[in-house]
């Protein structure tokens, strides 16, 4: 037999082509191949060779950036059937699918279109999301990253891909060079791949914020973000029609408290906008309640606050504008609020 040859009387052309070039050894045992014939082809010199446990190249040349990537997954995947990895819901045998695995780390980040992550031939350990209690090790160019809770894969080119929060964490946490980070950190919000709070959320969980070089670099995203949203707010205004407000101030009350500032105000009106860039960290308890305490403050005024997030104005913008729009209008309907100062910030 040569690696051309037919394996069985069920050939493997049902499958993918990337399927037919890597294989788990299930599979060639439920095509007829013995435990014997594929130790001769897998000799020194062979046609074929062993790329991590269980999973077989079915060629004697360097895998390809595809075939590490299946051979990972073939490797991680449960595998629900003989030999064959499957996922609920796959409506094709002819797509390789896997059932509890993704792709993560800088490799997800490369599939994500990330120009600050590495080419994935260069990523020697290609990362591997694997629910917690899966009994599976690290190895060969197989890195397994285990989570109490799967996310929801991104179908990327064929493969299931970590969403970009929680690749970033994965990345993060092999990642001591404070540049790489930064890049990789800024790219994600700065390219719309997803929210800075979101990406923090994840680097939270991961408990990478005690770590200087990240809590640095976690800075910078929160900078970055909140200029982009900010942006987002003022092209909001103008292209959906809404009046103009005061941009950036400061309420007071006359000779009294200060009581917070603002993103956007309506004085007439008595409507407010304030972008919620909140990100979850360690120490955010304290800022939490007083985003809070002004809220409440500033609504027992007659002032209307309208909270906005970064990812709203990103995904819902026209839902957000209407929201502004409703508010406004309504202010003829309410009691005349409190007389404040309006102070730029």
């Amino acid at each position: 037999m040569t690696h051309n040859t037919p394996l069985s009387p069920r050939p493997l052309r049902h499958l993918s082509e990337v399927h037919r070039r890597v294989v788990t050894a299930a599979q060639l045992k439920a095509h007829g191949v013995p435990s014997a014939e594929l130790t001769e082809q897998c000799r020194p010199g062979g046609p074929w060779q062993q790329i991590l446990p269980g999973v077989f190249l079915l060629h004697p040349g360097p895998p390809t950036s595809e075939e590490r990537l299946h051979a990972v997954l073939m490797y991680a995947a449960r595998e629900a059937a003989p030999g064959v990895p499957a996922q609920p819901g796959a409506e094709s045998p002819h797509r390789p699918v896997y059932a509890e695995a993704m792709i993560t780390g800088l490799a997800a980040l490369t599939l994500h279109g990330f120009t600050s992550a590495p080419p994935l031939l260069s990523i020697e350990k290609i990362d591997v999301l694997v629910p917690r209690l899966r009994r599976v090790r690290s190895t060969g160019c197989a890195r397994v990253v285990r989570t109490a809770s799967l996310p929801t894969a991104r179908q990327v080119t064929g493969v299931p891909v970590a969403p970009v929060p929680r690749a970033l964490a994965d990345a993060v946490s092999e990642l001591s060079d404070a540049g790489a980070v930064r890049r990789l950190l800024t790219e994600a919000v700065r390219g719309g791949h997803c929210e800075a709070a979101s990406v923090v959320r994840e680097l939270n969980n991961a408990k990478l914020l005690s770590r200087p070089h990240v809590v640095d670099a976690v800075d910078s995203l929160l900078a970055e973000g909140r200029a982009i949203a900010e942006d987002r707010l003022y092209r909001m205004v103008e292209e959906h029609g809404l009046p103009d407000p005061v941009w950036n101030v400061d309420l007071r009350l006359p000779g009294g408290p200060h009581l917070g500032g603002l993103d956007a105000y309506w004085p007439e009106q008595a409507v407010a906008v304030e972008l919620d860039t909140r990100a979850p960290r360690q120490d955010d308890d304290a800022m939490w309640s007083e985003y809070a305490r002004k809220r409440e403050t500033l609504e027992r005024l007659g002032i209307t606050v309208v909270h906005i997030t970064p990812k709203k104005l990103r995904d819902s913008v026209e839902q957000q504008a209407a929201v502004v729009r409703t508010a406004l209008m309504a202010s003829g309907d309410r009691d005349p609020a409190a007389y404040v100062v309006v102070l730029p910030r």
